[in-house]
């Protein structure tokens, strides 16, 4: 069965976003990945775009989403938030993680990419283990 996952950031336009992709692109068929934000940006940060394409994934195709907007696929089996604090509300999901990544958004590339390719080995290993 395949488990379900929600990455939630505040715009919903780099770290979430990446992280639905890494779980897609890991997780593939094994698992259905969505992303929100808690106050969506309204595009995908053009700097994410261009770290995934480096890395074969098609960011071009995601739009900001509200939490609102994926309530309908809950409940989720782990929600995983990334820095927006007290702006989450709580989503139906059997378990949460909170993942302490800072926000790329100002970063120049080579600190953007290292920022994606932590997030990249944090869906790795979330995976592991659902």
């Amino acid at each position: 069965m395949k488990k379900k996952l929600l990455f939630v950031c505040i715009e919903n336009s780099n770290r979430s976003q990446m992280s639905q992709a890494f779980a897609k692109m890991h997780g593939k068929e094994n698992v259905e990945a969505y992303s929100a934000g808690s106050r969506p940006g309204g595009i995908v940060n053009p700097k994410a775009i261009a770290a995934m394409r480096e890395l074969g994934y098609d960011l071009t195709r995601h739009d900001p989403k509200s939490l609102s907007e994926v309530q309908q696929y809950a409940p989720f089996d782990v929600v995983i938030t990334m820095g927006c604090g007290d702006a989450c509300p709580w989503m139906p999901a059997k378990q949460f993680i909170d993942w302490v990544i800072p926000d790329p958004k100002q970063m120049e590339p080579p600190e953007f990419n290292k920022v994606r390719d932590h997030i990249e080995e944090k869906v790795k290993e979330l995976l592991k283990t659902i």
